[in-house]
């Protein structure tokens, strides 16, 4: 419930909307990929004429992915014609929608939708939205008065398509990152901070995060409960073209980088994703050397196993996380997953990573000619 240190009684991550060129092929690949089902549907056959809408879900993960039907939704279009496919919102469930939107709106957020109830003959759902970044929303959202699924006038698909894939494991969302442009990092952190009555937990500054090449600073804000954690980064000046950068210039503008996804077995999980299709950055061996040479290295995990997923390691106080980061999933280089396991207590976003991880990401830039440098004469292995 909504209290005096939470007024906006935030539960958990709900929802990530995607707006994609082709809402059917892409939700394919999510349910073949990531191990999804696809639950709903939304669309001409449900009333809806502009768009199609697919939900997908696994444990505590729902993605929807939309698409046009029409040329006539101008919004969407905008958004791919500028953006390509990417994060258009995600959603917060609350215990009041409308004390949430109330609280935000009169602490300076930018209203996007007013509280609102969807109705049907199952119930209702109240949701309301505030403007982040440049064309993201974050969405309060409240289904305690629906029984049927997600929300009005989605459906159980029409047809259910068998997309074989490996089990991922895939439990729910760990963190959500947002890159925006130099200088407005402490802005929107300032904006959740007022806004959501979050705080800021992590303050990465120059000389943190980066490589002789290139660098970023980054704010990591959570909610007060520690259930949402958003990071924020911008670029810093180097000598190369950071990844923070290269996405702002190919996203054309600010918006959603990344989403880590947490599992209970980061081992199994990055396994069936490869056999499902994902691809991930490349860590290189001496990684593992310097891995292995820690005094401090107490893990449950085969050190020998994570060398051959490439799965990074870092130590902090008691605990420690997991993690890999996926190559961009579109033909931008924008928006990628990260995998995520913790252990014991772990709160951290991988320092001690960052090192290997500019570098592995500093190789993709290369190879794409948006590091700074000539483009590489020779292409890519296959």
């Amino acid at each position: 419930m909504s209290t005096q240190d939470d007024p906006i009684g935030i539960r958990r991550y709900d929802y990530v909307e995607f707006y994609v060129g082709s809402a059917k092929m892409v939700a394919y690949w999510y349910a073949k990929t990531l191990g999804l089902k696809i639950s709903a549907y939304l669309g001409p056959e449900t009333g809806i004429r502009e768009t199609v809408s697919y939900l997908l879900t696994k444990n505590e993960l729902k993605f929807v992915i939309t698409g046009p039907a029409q040329p006539t939704n101008f919004e969407l279009w905008g958004f791919l014609q500028k953006h390509g496919d990417g994060v258009k919102r995600w959603a917060v469930e609350v215990d009041d929608v409308e004390s949430a939107f109330r609280h935000a709106t009169s602490h300076g957020a930018v209203m996007v939708r007013r509280p609102e109830k969807l109705v049907d003959d199952h119930g209702y759902v109240e949701e309301a939205a505030i403007r982040l970044y440049d064309d993201t929303e974050l969405v309060y959202v409240n289904r305690d008065n629906y029984d049927y699924i997600f929300k009005p006038k989605y459906c159980i698909p029409l047809q259910q398509i068998n997309l074989e894939s490996e089990d991922t494991g895939l439990v729910g969302i760990d963190h959500i990152v947002g890159n925006v442009r130099e200088n407005e990092m402490s802005l929107w952190a300032d904006y959740f901070n007022s806004c959501m009555n979050f705080e800021t937990f992590v303050d990465f500054k120059h000389g943190d995060i980066g490589t002789k090449f290139s660098a970023l600073l980054s704010k990591v804000v959570r909610s007060k409960n520690s259930i949402i954690r958003n990071p924020i980064n911008e670029p810093y000046q180097g000598i190369k073209k950071s990844q923070i950068e290269e996405y702002i210039e190919q996203y054309y503008g600010s918006g959603v980088q990344h989403i880590a996804i947490r599992t209970e077995d980061i081992v199994k999980t990055v396994a069936a994703l490869r056999k499902n299709g994902m691809e991930f950055l490349t860590i290189p061996d001496t990684y593992y050397d310097m891995l292995r040479e820690r005094e401090d290295l107490n893990i449950e995990e085969d050190l020998e196993e994570l060398k051959k997923h490439e799965i990074l390691c870092d130590i902090e106080g008691n605990g420690y996380l997991l993690q890999l980061f996926a190559k961009p999933i579109g033909d931008r280089p924008t928006f990628f997953f990260e995998i995520i396991q913790r252990h014991g207590g772990s709160e951290g976003f991988g320092k001690g990573n960052f090192q290997a991880l500019f570098e592995s990401i500093e190789l993709d830039q290369e190879l794409r000619g948006n590091l700074g440098r000539e483009p590489v004469d020779v292409m890519p292995p296959c």
